[in-house]
């Protein structure tokens, strides 16, 4: 199990904190206590992804708030090229940058909603259980996150993305 959800873990980690070694140390310290706490958990309450994210999620947090930093590193995974040209795979890296930096500039939980819908490509219905927050509110989150990302990425120079639904 660990092996098949560490490396969405480590991702959404690396997404929240902008540093690869730091979500390395959540992802470990999240499939941790979801050992201890396991017998705990009831089956019917949440699916385990859910949970997983939100157990991870808070230890985010909690990295965030003793390090009192909310910037996200340039230290964030590449995304996965599929042997682009060179001017392209330029192009790409500028792109992924100028990404990096205009979440960057979000508040904590429009970023968290933008990364697990986009990157952890959860539906609404589990991104909002793991945010612990109404479908509707996520899809709020959602819509000013996408409003704030694509003013920062004018005011950088970058093409905003386009929609995802």
């Amino acid at each position: 199990m660990v092996a098949r959800k560490l490396p969405r873990i480590v991702a959404l980690a690396a997404r929240m904190l902008g540093d690869r070694d730091e979500a390395d140390d959540v992802a470990q310290e999240a499939f941790l206590r979801i050992w201890k706490i396991a017998p705990k958990w009831r089956s019917g309450s949440a699916r385990f992804d859910t949970w997983l994210h939100r157990v991870t999620l808070n230890l985010c947090y909690d990295r965030l708030r003793r390090h009192r930093e909310t910037s996200v590193s340039d230290e964030w995974p590449e995304q996965a090229d599929l042997a682009p040209l060179p001017d392209e795979r330029l192009d790409t890296a500028h792109a992924n940058a100028r990404i990096r930096r205009a979440l960057a500039t979000l508040p904590t939980r429009q970023r968290e909603a933008l990364v697990l819908q986009y990157y952890q490509e959860l539906p609404n219905a589990e991104a909002a259980a793991a945010m612990g927050v109404s479908v509707e509110a996520l899809e709020s989150l959602l819509a000013r996150a996408r409003r704030n990302l694509r003013t920062a990425l004018a005011n950088t120079g970058g093409d905003a993305p386009k929609e995802h639904r």
